[in-house]
């Protein structure tokens, strides 16, 4: 409750009264102060304030700590009534000059500078009377005066110009009013025990509440448009509509309540020894000014001024700003936001926008020193702070080629993050914590236009220093990291992986590279990528820069030929020869490298299908002496051979490229058998392969996969030849083997469609039971009578097609065509001068050069153009 809103000034004391003389009512328009006392006597005042300043040069906001006001009267002129009856009410038309007094139950009407009787102008029988700040009439030479009647139950309403009073309507109450105050059409009423709105126009009376009947007196005050505040219950500053609902929440008074008055945003209560200040926006009792004595409490035109009965003081409200400032000085934030947005509408637009904007600033500051970050950030965002007086916190974030100078007046009372913690690490801790978050969220928005290479050398900085994962996704995403600064401060926290990334990002990549392989070659420690020299093979396969790439392949493929080969064979073909990686180039810096050229020529063959000679027969050669090799050594891995001689002999029978002459040189007189028969075979030399198969591997199921392999794509006769052949290298050996008896029963029997039945019957030894070769037989059989099926109904077949074109040729020669000088070609319209004609199957004629003109395919409608030539 300590927030000063108002500071009480004394106006007029009694030196401006005669002595003995009471105010009972006051009036305050512009400069004009008007007092009525209990001798029937008016006063008028001149109420001139005084600004005297202690400090100069300084704008309003700084010095209002400094700010002396005071006010003096100055005696104008005084008017008595001579009805020795004291003055009740005063109400001033400022737009009539008018002054409107309540005496002895009498309105009179008086001039507001002359203090001189307007004649004809009185109003009696009046209780009590407000002015009607919202008129219906529209007026603009009159005003609307709201009375209660001395009348029982009565209510009327005058419209009072300058020169005269007339009575306009007269409403009737449900009980007799004591108080009252009209807004429009509404009128609120305290009756005997309750609080009502009426509108006199529809009739409508809407019961608000009760009040104590021995309350000393209700008390109504219109706060705006269609609301009121009320006296109520306990205490209670009750705001209600015409609707009879409350809006807002009422305020605490104490039981004793004199008078009311509003000053946005709050509202003044008077009681016996204290003037009390209480928010509208939070209901919140904001102030409470000692006043003894006092007797009224009223508001005029923004001006509060309350009185004794012979003294005269006004509360000054200190600006907005001020008590805002206040507020946030002792860290009341909520309090400091509720009464700046409740101000938007007394402040011009624009100034608010400005005032608020540096105010949520401010309370954002004050909520992060408190460690509240989620406030803070929400407070920071809505006020569209510039990120940079946030990172200027924190030392060394901001770029050093960075010109940021904070606001001024500053936002806060903070140096740096060492001070605002008080060098407490652990909230130090928090606060980057929260940066990063903040930062991370804001980079890519709006809030970081304009700022975005500050942002993000910041998140970098606080990535690096705190080892967050998050580094490498800021330096591979779009980033605007200044890379000096940033160097020095990824190498300060050993991050050279990560120098790396922001040397490629900033189209460094020989610096990327120089630092990455220092890594992987152990002169500098980062243990980020444990995958490194994969990521650099990588990095080079994908380069455009051909110097880059030949500089660091020696390294690479000194470090695994087979991993760093890699970036040849995972450079596409044409990018290969536009960047001049051409594979004879390749193939040339390779030679030194065996493994490394085995793999690239498998790639070039295997891979990406090159038909030419030179580099199968290279691979091929490749092949055979790294066999021969390993084969000489009795050490050797023999997964590791069998895997190499597949490979070779997969190279052999699916390509037709190499110089197979030159191959079968190489390995004779080796136990390379299934190559030399694959070799063998490609020169169409198929009894020497089978023999090499059947006699020196005795790998039968080899043959017959030979034989498989060997007729793919070629016709019947000539698979059913290489079958034939092996048959007869299993029946004539050079000395008697069992085993090879047995192969030719199992190839009879599993292939028995491959051969041709009669021939085989002849070769075989008559020995051999049927019984033994009845699978045979039976496929054999199986295959002859399918087939001569199949070609019987292929004969019947055509015999059916056969038929259907006589039928065909005999409807067409049961039509005849009959030829006149009416009949015209059915595509040129032009009569026929020839017995000469084209008949289409459409029955349509035409000319025979008609005919040729058009399509091959398709006639005149569109169907084949099967036509007949007839004459």
């Amino acid at each position: 409750m300590s927030v000063q809103a108002f500071r009480l000034v004394c106006a007029s004391d009694k030196e401006h009264l005669p002595p003995g003389i009471q105010i009972e009512c006051l009036e305050c328009c512009g400069h004009d102060l008007y007092i009525g006392t209990n001798d029937s006597c008016i006063h008028h005042l001149l109420l001139v304030e005084e600004n005297h300043t202690e400090v100069s040069g300084l704008p309003l906001v700084q010095l209002s700590d400094h700010l002396n006001t005071s006010f003096t009267a100055t005696r104008q002129r005084q008017r008595q009534l001579g009805l020795k009856k004291p003055i009740c009410e005063l109400r001033a038309a400022s737009a009539l000059g008018r002054l409107l007094v309540l005496c002895d139950n009498t309105i009179t009407l008086l001039c507001s500078d002359s203090l001189e009787q307007v004649a004809g102008t009185k109003i009696r029988g009046v209780l009590s009377f407000t002015l009607n700040e919202n008129p219906v009439s529209g007026d603009p030479f009159s005003v609307e005066v709201c009375l209660i009647s001395s009348k029982r139950r009565t209510v009327q309403i005058f419209s009072v110009g300058q020169e005269r009073v007339q009575l306009v309507r007269e409403v009737t109450t449900p009980e007799q009013p004591c108080a009252l105050a009209a807004d429009g059409h509404f009128l609120c009423l305290a009756l005997s025990s309750r609080y009502v709105t009426l509108n006199y126009n529809t009739g409508h009376c809407q019961d608000l509440f009760p009040y104590p009947s021995e309350q000393k007196r209700p008390i109504i005050k219109r706060i705006s448009r269609q609301e009121f505040l009320l006296a109520g219950p306990g205490g209670l500053g009750m705001f209600a509509t015409v609707a009879g609902i409350s809006q807002r929440a009422p305020v605490h008074w104490s039981e004793n309540v004199i008078g009311a008055a509003v000053s946005f945003p709050y509202v003044l209560a008077l009681d016996e020894e204290f003037v009390t200040v209480h928010s509208m926006l939070d209901q919140q009792q904001k102030q409470s000014l000692p006043f003894k004595e006092g007797i009224i409490l009223q508001d005029f035109e923004g001006r509060v001024i309350v009185a004794t009965s012979n003294g005269v003081y006004v509360l000054i409200p200190l600006p907005l700003e001020k008590q805002i400032q206040d507020l946030l000085s002792n860290q009341r934030v909520e309090e400091a936001l509720v009464l700046a947005k409740g101000a938007r509408h007394n402040i011009p637009k624009e100034k608010f926008k400005v005032m608020y904007r540096r105010i949520l600033q401010q309370a954002g500051f004050i909520q992060f020193a408190q460690l509240q970050f989620l406030e803070a950030k929400e407070l920071f965002r809505s006020s569209h702070l510039d990120i940079r007086e946030l990172i200027s916190l924190y030392p060394l974030l901001l770029p050093s080629s960075s010109a940021f100078i904070r606001a001024h007046p500053p936002l806060h009372e903070y140096a740096d993050l060492n001070q605002l913690t008080r060098g407490d690490q652990e909230k130090v801790a928090k606060c980057k914590r929260f940066l990063m978050s903040y930062l991370s969220e804001i980079r890519s928005t709006e809030v970081a236009n304009g700022y975005q290479e500050d942002v993000d050398t910041a998140l970098l900085k606080l990535y690096a220093e705190a080892d967050h994962a998050s580094l490498l996704d800021l330096l591979v995403s779009d980033n605007s990291c200044e890379v000096s600064d940033s160097a020095a401060w990824l190498e300060k926290h050993k991050k050279y992986f990560a120098l790396g990334l922001l040397y490629h990002y900033n189209k460094q990549d020989a610096a990327a590279v120089q630092i990455w392989v220092k890594i992987v070659n152990g002169e500098l420690e980062d243990n980020t990528r444990p995958d490194l020299f994969e990521y650099i093979v990588d990095f080079l396969t994908f380069s455009k820069d051909q110097h880059l790439v030949w500089q660091y392949a020696d390294w690479v493929l000194q470090k695994s030929e087979q991993v760093g080969v890699q970036i040849f064979t995972k450079r596409s073909l044409e990018q290969q020869m536009q960047n001049g990686f051409c594979p004879d180039k390749i193939l040339n810096h390779l030679c030194k490298y065996r493994k490394a050229l085995l793999i690239y020529l498998e790639h070039l063959v295997m891979g990406k299908n090159i038909q030419k000679e030179k580099y199968h027969t290279h691979l091929a050669v490749l092949y055979v002496e790294e066999i021969l090799c390993l084969m000489s050594v009795s050490s050797s891995d023999q997964t590791e051979l069998e895997d190499l001689r597949q490979r070779f002999q997969s190279l052999l029978q699916q390509s037709d490229l190499y110089r197979v002459l030159l191959l079968i040189d190489k390995i004779k007189g080796t136990d390379m058998h299934m190559e030399r028969a694959i070799l063998h075979g490609k020169l169409e030399e198929h009894d020497q392969a089978l023999y090499i198969l059947v006699h020196h591997l005795k790998d039968f199921g080899a043959a017959e996969n030979y034989c498989l392999w060997n007729s793919q794509g070629r016709d019947t006769s000539y698979r059913k030849r290489l079958f034939q052949l092996l048959l007869s290298s299993y029946l004539t050996p050079s000395t008697p083997d069992n085993s090879l008896t047995v192969a030719a029963v199992d190839l009879l029997n599993n292939h028995p469609t491959e051969f041709d039945a009669s021939t085989v019957l002849r070769l075989l030894p008559e020995n051999w039971s049927v019984q033994l070769l009845s699978p045979f037989l039976a496929g054999a059989m199986r295959e002859h009578v399918h087939a001569l099926r199949m070609s019987q109904m292929a004969i019947e077949l055509a015999k059916a097609e056969n038929i259907i074109y006589k039928k065909e040729k005999l409807n067409m020669r049961e039509k005849p065509v009959i030829l006149s000088e009416k009949k015209f070609c059915h595509v040129c319209r032009k009569p026929f001068q020839e017995p000469v004609f084209v008949r289409n199957p459409n029955g349509h004629i035409v000319h025979t050069h008609c005919a040729e003109s058009q399509s091959v395919n398709s006639s005149i409608d569109g169907h084949p153009s099967n036509s007949s030539k007839r004459t």
